[in-house]
C-alpha cells in the first residue's frame, strides 16, 4: 500500500548514534498550535504605534551576568513549547509553528521598553529579554501568552540563571523546572465555552485623556512603591478592595486632574483585565483573560472621592463573577465558531477585526491591570529584591496602569507617552493624602 503523504511540515534532523552523526537524514513533523480566542485579535492590530507587547521584570540583588543570562535562556527555552514559537500566516487564520532557531540574543537595555517586535530580526520569536544593571526584562507580544504566562517564564529563566551564578542552588534544588511552573497549553476559552448571544463589552465612547506627545519613540514610565499592610488598612476603611481603591484613585485623578472636577458628556471608563483561571480552574499558559470595565460618569459639577469609589466598587463587583465573565468569552468565541466567519479570508477578518477592536478601543479611557502578588521559591529569595510591570500604548491609550507586588511591597507603575504628568501626580498625591507613604521614581522622560 502507498503510504499518504503528511500535510504538516516537516524538519529535517541528522539521525544521530551514540552522539554522532549518521548519514541518513530523518524527517519528523513540525510542532503547530491555533491562536486562542484573544489572540486573533493581537497580529491584527498590532505594528511600531501599537505594538501590543507587554513588560515583566525583575530586580535581583546582584549585577547582571549577560554570558550567564544567555546561557539561561538557552536551557530554559526549549522546555517551553509556548516560547519556542513563531507565528504563521494561514489562509483563514494566523497560527503558531514550532521555532527551533537557537534563543534571541540576551542584549543590554539601552533604548525605551515595549518596542514592536520584529520577528525577522529575532530569529522569529515573539519576545525578548534584555538586562539593566540588576535587571532581567522580559517583553512578550501578547499573542504568545498573558501575564501569568509571562510571570511563569520569567520566573524560570531568572531561577535558572541564579543556579548557574550560584552553582551550590543547583545542588540544592536541582536543576528541573519547579513543580508550580505549567507549561499546559489547552485552549481554556474553547473548553469552558457556552453557546451565547449577549455582547458584553462597551461601545460607547469615553473620555480620552489628550495632551502634547513625549518625541517618537520616548515611552514614560514611573513607579510608586506603597507598603501592603498600609494599603489594607486605608481600603478597609473605605470597604474596597486594594485592586478597587487602586482603579477608584485613577479615575479620581482623571476627574480632577483632567475634567477638572466638572461634568463631562462621556464617562471615564477604566477598563480591568480578570484572570479567569481561578474561576474555571485553569492552569493554561495561553491568554486566559477578558475585560471588564470600572466607570464613572460625572453628570453634575462636584462628587466626592466617596462617590466616585462607590461607583468603582459597585460596577466592579457587579461584573467580576463567573457568570458574567463566562457570558464575556463565550461571545467572543461564539463569533469564531460561526462557520461564516471560520470560512471568510483572512485578510476579510482582519479588516472586521480591526473595525471591532478600534470601536472597543474607544470605549476605554485607559487600562489598569493588576497581575497579583508574585512569589518565589524559598531558596531564591535572598536574590530578588522586586518585581515590576507594565504594558504598551494602544489606540486612543496614553497612559496605563499595573499593579503587582512581592514580598509586602506593592508597585503601581503608570506607562505613558503624554508630557504632562498631571494624572500620575494627582494619583500619588491622592494616595500619600489617605495616610499611605509612597517612594516614587520614573525613568526620566519628564524632566529632560
Amino acid at each position: 500500500m502507498k503510504k499518504k503523504k503528511s500535510d504538516k511540515p516537516v524538519s529535517e534532523v541528522p539521525e544521530t548514534e551514540n552522539g554522532r552523526r549518521k548519514g541518513r537524514v530523518v524527517k519528523r513533523d513540525i510542532r503547530w498550535d491555533r491562536l486562542d480566542n484573544t489572540a486573533h485579535l493581537f497580529p491584527v492590530i498590532a505594528g511600531e504605534s501599537m505594538s501590543n507587547v507587554y513588560r515583566i521584570s525583575v530586580t535581583l540583588t546582584e549585577l547582571i551576568d549577560q554570558k550567564l543570562l544567555q546561557e539561561a535562556l538557552d536551557i530554559v527555552l526549549p522546555k517551553f513549547d509556548g516560547f519556542n514559537l513563531r507565528l504563521r500566516q494561514g489562509v483563514f487564520w494566523y497560527y503558531f509553528e514550532e521555532n527551533g532557531k537557537p534563543a534571541p540574543r540576551v542584549r543590554s537595555e539601552t533604548v525605551f521598553p515595549c518596542r514592536f517586535i520584529h520577528q525577522n530580526k529575532n530569529r522569529s520569536y515573539m519576545f525578548r529579554v534584555t538586562y539593566y544593571k540588576y535587571r532581567i526584562n522580559l517583553e512578550v507580544f501578547h499573542v504568545l501568552t498573558d501575564g501569568m504566562g509571562g510571570i511563569s517564564f520569567l520566573k524560570e529563566l531568572t531561577y535558572q540563571y541564579l543556579r548557574l551564578a550560584h552553582p551550590q542552588l543547583a545542588s540544592q534544588v536541582g536543576d528541573s523546572l519547579s513543580s508550580d511552573t505549567s507549561l499546559n497549553r489547552e485552549d481554556s476559552f474553547l473548553k469552558n465555552y457556552k453557546r451565547s448571544h449577549a455582547r458584553g463589552y462597551q461601545t460607547k465612547k469615553a473620555y480620552l485623556i489628550r495632551g502634547e506627545k513625549l518625541r517618537p519613540g520616548e515611552f514614560g514610565v514611573m513607579h510608586g512603591y506603597m507598603k501592603i499592610p498600609e494599603l489594607k488598612k486605608v481600603c478597609r476603611s473605605y470597604d474596597v478592595s486594594i485592586n478597587e481603591y487602586l482603579v477608584g484613585v485613577f479615575i479620581w485623578s482623571v476627574y480632577t486632574e483632567c475634567i477638572h472636577g466638572m461634568a463631562s458628556e462621556r464617562p471615564v471608563r477604566v477598563a480591568v483585565p480578570v484572570n479567569l483561571r481561578p474561576y474555571f480552574n485553569s492552569i493554561t499558559t495561553k491568554n486566559f483573560f477578558v475585560m471588564v470595565s470600572a466607570e464613572f460618569h460625572p453628570v453634575k459639577d462636584v462628587y466626592t472621592f466617596e462617590e466616585v469609589l462607590g461607583e468603582v466598587r459597585e460596577s466592579l463587583r457587579s461584573q467580576i463573577n463567573r457568570e458574567h465573565l463566562e457570558e464575556l468569552f463565550s461571545y467572543n468565541v461564539s463569533n469564531e465558531k460561526l462557520l461564516i466567519a471560520r470560512a471568510v479570508p483572512l485578510f476579510l477578518k482582519n479588516i472586521a477585526m480591526r473595525y471591532i477592536y478600534t470601536t472597543s478601543a474607544l470605549a476605554n479611557t485607559t487600562t489598569v491591570t493588576n497581575i497579583g502578588n508574585i512569589t518565589v521559591a524559598e531558596e531564591y529569595r535572598p536574590y530578588v529584591e522586586m518585581f515590576h510591570s507594565f504594558l504598551a500604548m494602544s489606540k486612543g491609550q496614553h497612559i496605563k496602569g499595573n499593579i503587582c507586588s512581592y514580598g509586602d511591597t506593592l508597585v503601581f507603575s503608570f506607562s505613558y507617552d503624554l508630557v504632562d504628568p498631571s494624572v500620575q501626580r494627582g494619583f500619588f498625591r491622592k494616595v500619600a493624602a489617605d495616610g499611605i507613604h509612597v517612594e516614587v521614581e520614573s525613568n526620566g522622560v519628564n524632566y529632560e
